[in-house]
């Protein structure tokens, strides 16, 4: 067992976990945040995706053990109160998704691509949000969301 202390949207948890415990499975099973989803449990569709210590990574990957001391915003931690995120409205707004799955990887991927790149390209916008997968969109409308997320953020 590993006893680790972090940071998660602002909150201060310490946790004894199991070694081989994911950080997706503590943010799921030991902090109740249920927005950051599995999809396919080897890193390829980003439904996983959150926020430690400012990247993108996704959990599905990441010992929790890894994140001891780290600070991590999960979906949860994005919104500030009632008031949505930019990249979270401006998803709502562009219709950016159907059945919602892919949404919170997408969310997380979209924030750290413009906190990087706050106006990307549409050729940087696609391999900005490269592994994560959408089955529903055909990813027109992700990428007005993110553009009008852009321009919000600007």
């Amino acid at each position: 067992m590993a006893k680790i202390q972090l940071t998660v949207n602002g909150a201060s948890h310490t946790r004894e976990v199991e070694d081989r415990t994911l950080l997706v499975d503590l943010l799921r099973d030991h902090l109740g945040l249920t927005g950051t989803h599995i999809g396919c449990d080897t890193s390829q569709c980003g439904c996983c995706t959150v926020h430690v210590d400012g990247r993108a990574v996704k959990s599905c990957t990441m010992l929790a053990a890894q994140v001891n001391g780290a600070t991590v915003v999960t979906i949860e931690g994005m919104a500030s109160g009632d008031k949505l995120h930019p990249v979270q409205q401006a998803f709502t707004d562009c219709h950016a998704l159907q059945c919602g799955f892919c949404t919170p990887g997408m969310i997380m991927a979209t924030a750290a691509l413009l906190k990087d790149n706050p106006q990307p390209t549409d050729e940087e916008i696609y391999h900005g949000l490269e592994g994560n997968l959408c089955r529903c969109t055909g990813y027109i409308n992700i990428v007005k969301a993110v553009k009008q997320a852009a321009q919000t953020l600007k």
